[in-house]
């Protein structure tokens, strides 16, 4: 073996290091097992750089003999409710609007890997509130168009939200606005948030990211996962593993037999897309004065709950509430059915307790 696959076999093993735990001393016998061809590893990378690199620019929605635009499943956008972003992408969308005028307005934010749909429980108990609620799938999420789970800028998610949330701003001037983020989700509100501080009335977060695993995102593993992204960006990490989602297998079962989640493997260049977004978050922290409700499971594997505490421990904000959740699991709005009912309360009662008095509640 020479020297630049000697290399390689180190970076792949100690990319095992950084994925599982394993300690550094592991690494001789991981590079015994190892047997890649180093050439393939290395060049299809950039093959695949070149390849993209020689696709035209999709074309701008309505160009002349453009086809109609599809989702991932075939379906043309223009049967679908839908927005634009900056990219050209279209972006699908759900819309929840009270029978009455709304109150308010409520943007959702969903997480890695899953779409807007599992959150219509949520927004119906907002609908039945007078409030209007609306989401769309993140770019290469569920409906939305977009490389699968591959981000080119942590950014591009709150940029989407900002531009979904002033177009319905625009539409209704005068109501305050809520967000309700979860998991990566949560690290997206958050940060949307900070960018327009005055513009939010609250942000409700159940289970956010916040930071990352202490124990897994050591220097070192930090270190790594940067190299290998320079080197190798397209090189996939593990999966989201569903069974640390909910204590209810049949939520769990739920999860994995939906077809618009993403239950493939993360690359690296996402990975290092959420360290970045966490760092970022980091330094927000003190300087956040926005109400913010968090609810976290304490023994949620997915998201770490120490993020939840810093953030109420050292947000500026004076109306802030932590609430945890024993034994509860990442999704807690899909967690035990006492949990969730709890949660979908919590959520709704703590954004009804912030809105506007009514004409009637004023006369009363």
């Amino acid at each position: 073996m020479n020297a630049a696959a000697a290399a390689g076999c180190a970076l792949v093993a100690a990319l095992g290091c950084l994925l599982y735990g394993s300690d550094l001393r592991d690494l001789r016998e991981d590079l015994r097992d190892l047997r890649v061809d180093l050439q393939d590893l290395l060049l299809t990378p950039l093959l695949l750089r070149f390849s993209l690199a020689d696709q035209p620019p999709m074309p701008e929605p309505g160009a002349a003999g453009a086809a109609p635009r599809r989702s991932p499943q075939g379906v043309p956008y223009s049967e679908l409710p839908h927005v634009v972003n900056a990219d050209g992408l279209h972006l699908f969308c759900r819309y929840w609007e009270p029978a009455g005028p709304p109150r308010a307005l409520v943007f959702i934010a969903h997480g890695a890997g899953e779409h807007c749909g599992p959150y219509d429980e949520i927004a119906q108990r907002l609908k039945e509130q007078s409030l209007l609620v609306f989401a769309h799938d993140h770019v290469g999420h569920g409906r939305s168009e977009g490389d699968r789970m591959n981000i080119k800028d942590f950014q591009v998610y709150i940029r989407d939200s900002l531009q979904h949330i002033d177009l319905m701003k625009s539409r209704h001037p005068d109501l305050p606005i809520f967000i309700v983020g979860h998991s990566m989700g949560g690290a997206i509100s958050i940060l949307t948030a900070c960018e327009r501080p005055s513009d939010f009335a609250g942000v409700a977060l159940i289970a956010p990211l916040i930071q990352m695993n202490p124990e897994s995102a050591t220097p070192f593993k930090v270190f790594m996962a940067k190299l290998l992204n320079y080197m190798l960006p397209s090189l996939t990490l593990g999966t989201i593993e569903s069974k640390w989602v909910s204590r209810d297998q049949k939520q769990v079962e739920g999860y994995d037999s939906d077809e618009l989640n993403y239950h493939g493997r993360l690359r690296v260049s996402f990975g290092v897309q959420l360290m970045g977004a966490t760092a970022r978050i980091d330094k927000e922290i003190p300087s956040i004065s926005w109400p913010f409700l968090l609810l976290h499971g304490d023994d949620d594997k997915l998201c770490d709950i120490r993020g939840s505490r810093t953030m109420y421990e050292n947000a500026a904000s004076s109306d802030k509430k932590l609430k945890v959740y024993e034994g509860g699991y990442h999704a807690l709005h899909h967690d035990l059915p006492e949990v969730a009912e709890s949660v979908l309360k919590d959520v709704t009662g703590w954004i009804t307790e912030r809105l506007p008095a009514t004409p009637q509640q004023q006369g009363s």
